[in-house]
């Protein structure tokens, strides 16, 4: 196939007249010929790019399943045919293809489309997902629930070589080759992780494997040779072996699979005939695809990591005198990046293991220092908790830098490996609180909740990025398991002590002093913390730390003030505030408290200030709280007391 390679992305939407009319009536995509499919495939690659350049967003993985996205559509009956596409990047050609295209100018912004598939937005996004490694589970449901309904469906799912390394994607190959549902995985091999191509003779043999003649004749003779044991026997391991020697698909075979591959994931006319022969086949089915990442954009196939995902692009501003800019505050992540660089230099047991965030944690200058130090365990984060852990049975003080919706999945490991043992592993959570347009997949708003209950476990949350370079010091010092939590995004322009510095676990520190009421703030929310007090003549707290609590100066704040206020960017629920409220009822202290959090709801995707406001993260909400508290003494004056503790929880 011939690709027009572009190298620029488009200012201007281009034709598209086949596209128009797929678009709004994905029927006419059945009646399409090959040369009018691989036409409909350039037009939405090139529609693709228009979209995100005014957007921004995910696009390099969209841009490599084009072809595959356009194959799947014209083969299966979507919606009623169900296609399960895992973490959800790659799912911007689907949404233009069923019937989003004139939504896509909304994709990530507050009330618009998410960035990845939602049940919610169409029926022809039939699992919502965020996290890796669930498609292969969730498709194998469907095709179990459609088997014990008598429903004649075909199930696909749709999974990245990333994300086939999860342990839960192997855990459902296994399943689905005991069950033997009838389900179709396709592999979606765009780094080249599970194996090599081996040439001409893997593709031709590719092509047997996946014609009519070869699956007639295998099925064929397979009723007529399983009557015979010893014949099917030496059948069986000829082909075995035959495959295995030009292909990398005798894994998925041995866990029952019928494998074909790997293919051009780029050559349309191939994928729509091999789709149409394995949409006839029974039992479960496994296509192993090449693709590029990128693919059509030049630049993006030249740094697949760097167009992972884009700014939408901006018009060019008119020129104006040149004003020295003001430096940017560096972001948190870069700020852990160079912590850990730094210790590195200075102690030898310093390990740096990462889930596939090596980028995004800032990591790698670290990994290009100290290779012999740095593991990328891939996405497998149950495995980077223990593996910290096996680290730290041995003298190793290692650090595990994960971004805190990735560490849900890593909550056994690091109760039953980590804390009860008490091991040294020190957490370094990065995208803590509400990241912005990514949504409620990607939220890290429960760390603080699903810590908190841990024995052993010391819980930092710095208020600015020379504090969090300290706690990370701290935390590491620390002889025990420890986290130090940190956002998304910039500081906010502190200087950093270059040093090695600590803070004492434990101890916060008072900013403002007031009367009447005190703010507790955990965490970055000190601007508004701030405004807050400025405005109620409130004093306020950096806290710092969320376990330990700083008890002594939380029972001083009680004898010295009427109320209380948290605030924190984690659910209410379980959080920081929850347990300033538990340890005031515990010691029978007798001080109103309130609480600005998370509430009890997932919070939409939209900018990160934008969710903040969503969520009630602001000082117009502390204010409200503190009004809220001083209405409930008028009308109730005798009710004060601990029954206040978390009842007046700000809500959307």
């Amino acid at each position: 196939m011939i690709f027009c390679m572009i190298e620029e992305l488009p200012t201007t939407r281009p034709e598209t007249p086949l596209l128009d009319t797929v678009s709004s009536d994905l029927g006419a995509l059945n009646g399409l010929d090959t040369q009018d499919l691989v036409r409909l495939a350039e037009e939405l690659r090139h529609d693709l790019l228009y979209s995100v350049a005014g957007t921004g967003g995910h696009f390099g993985a969209g841009l490599g399943v084009v072809e595959l996205t356009v194959a799947l559509h014209h083969v299966f009956n979507t919606p009623h045919d169900r296609i399960v596409w895992d973490v959800g990047h790659q799912t911007y050609p689907h949404k233009i293809l069923t019937g989003r295209r004139d939504r896509m100018n909304s994709m990530r912004q507050l009330e618009g489309l998410s960035g990845f598939p939602k049940r919610s937005e169409s029926p022809y996004d039939t699992f919502g997902v965020g996290h890796s490694s669930t498609s292969i589970s969730a498709a194998m449901g469907m095709a179990l629930a459609a088997q014990s309904q008598g429903i004649d469906r075909k199930v696909i799912a749709v999974i990245g070589d990333g994300a086939i390394t999860g342990g839960m994607a192997f855990e459902a190959l296994a399943h689905a080759g005991h069950e033997r549902p009838n389900m179709l995985v396709i592999l979606n091999d765009n780094q080249m992780s599970i194996g090599h191509n081996t040439g001409g003779l893997a593709t031709y043999f590719a092509k047997i494997w996946a014609s009519k003649t070869y699956t007639a004749l295998r099925e064929g003779s397979k009723k007529i040779l399983e009557h015979v044991r010893g014949a099917w026997d030496l059948a069986k391991k000829t082909e075995e072996h035959m495959k295995g020697m030009v292909a990398p698909g005798t894994m998925f075979e041995e866990l029952g699979w019928h494998y074909i591959g790997p293919l051009d994931g780029h050559d349309l006319p191939q994928l729509v005939n091999t789709l149409k022969v394995m949409a006839e086949l029974k039992g479960p089915q496994f296509l192993h695809i090449r693709t590029v990442k990128g693919k059509g954009f030049a630049p993006a196939e030249r740094d697949p990591i760097g167009y992972h995902a884009i700014n939408k692009l901006e018009p060019a501003k008119p020129a104006k005198a040149a004003v020295p800019a003001k430096p940017k505050a560096p972001k948190y992540q870069d700020v852990f990046g160079q912590w850990i660089c730094d210790l590195a230099a200075q102690d030898s047991r310093v390990v740096g293991i990462t889930p596939a965030m090596c980028e995004g944690s800032g990591m790698v200058a670290y990994a290009q220092q100290y290779p012999d130090r740095f593991y990328d365990v891939a996405i497998a984060e149950q495995h980077s908790v223990t593996l910290a852990a096996g680290m730290a049975c041995d003298g190793l003080k290692p650090v595990l830098a994960i971004y805190s919706t990735f560490l849900q999945r890593g909550y056994d490991q690091l109760i039953h490996d980590v804390a009860l043992q008490g091991l040294d592993v020190t957490l370094a959570i990065d995208r803590a609180g509400l990241v912005g347009q990514d949504g409620p997949t990607h939220h890290g708003t429960f760390d603080l909740s699903y810590l908190r209950c841990i024995p052993n476990m010391v819980i930092a949350a710095p208020s600015d990025e020379n504090q969090c370079r300290q706690m990370l010091q701290s935390a590491w010092l620390h002889d025990g398991p420890a986290a130090v939590r940190y956002p998304r995004g910039e500081g906010c322009g502190v200087a950093i002590d270059p040093t090695l510095s600590t803070l004492e676990i434990g101890k916060a520190q008072v900013i403002r002093e007031g009367s009447g009421i005190a703010i507790l703030n955990f965490g970055v929310l000190l601007d508004q913390a701030m405004l807050a007090g400025e405005a109620l003549g409130a004093t306020v707290v950096d806290m710092r730390w969320v376990k330990p609590l700083d008890v002594d100066l939380l029972r001083a704040l009680a004898s010295q003030h009427e109320c209380l206020i948290t605030l924190e960017e984690n659910a209410i629920a379980g959080g920081a505030g929850s347990g300033v409220a538990e340890w005031l009822a515990e010691s029978k202290i007798d001080c109103a408290v309130r609480h600005v959090g998370i509430p009890d709801a997932f919070i939409a995707h939209a900018g990160q200030g934008e969710c903040r406001q969503l969520a009630g993260l602001t000082s117009d909400s502390i204010i409200a709280a503190a009004e809220g508290f001083a209405m409930d003494q008028i009308s109730a004056p005798l009710s004060a007391g601990p029954v206040a503790a978390g009842q007046n929880q700000q809500a959307l």
